[in-house]
């Protein structure tokens, strides 16, 4: 049974910085690409960030490139996510998810390519 458990989430002043951590179990979480999506309450999830199995690709949404960076260290089966220089407008909860298929080379950002889910974890950024 797979698992991704969240953390790092809260609350951070804008222009501060949060961690966000994803710790994966139940399969080779080394071969899989990985993603961070986000939603508002009320709204569509949305794609944040995703990085492909080796961690050579990225790929982010227009509102957070420059801001948040996407890493993995596949020893610890761990993705995160460091936001800087938040936004007011980045306040939602953010989830982890695990891509469908193995060693997918370009990483996907569409939601449906996502089989796997964490519970989620919030982020909330005043101004």
């Amino acid at each position: 049974q797979v698992q991704l458990v969240e953390s790092g989430g809260g609350l951070a002043q804008a222009g501060g910085s949060l961690r966000l951590s994803c710790a994966a179990s139940g399969r080779a979480f080394g071969i899989y690409a990985m993603a961070w999506f986000r939603q508002v309450s009320g709204k569509e999830r949305e794609f944040v960030a995703a990085i492909n199995w080796r961690g050579g690709s990225t790929e982010y949404t227009n509102s957070v490139k420059g801001r948040f960076t996407i890493s993995r260290d596949n020893a610890k089966n761990t993705v995160y996510l460091q936001m800087n220089s938040l936004k007011p407008e980045d306040t939602a909860v953010y989830y982890c998810a695990g891509d469908r298929k193995p060693l997918r080379v370009v990483v996907t950002t569409e939601r449906y390519e996502y089989d796997y889910w964490g519970q989620g974890t919030q982020v909330t950024v005043s101004s």
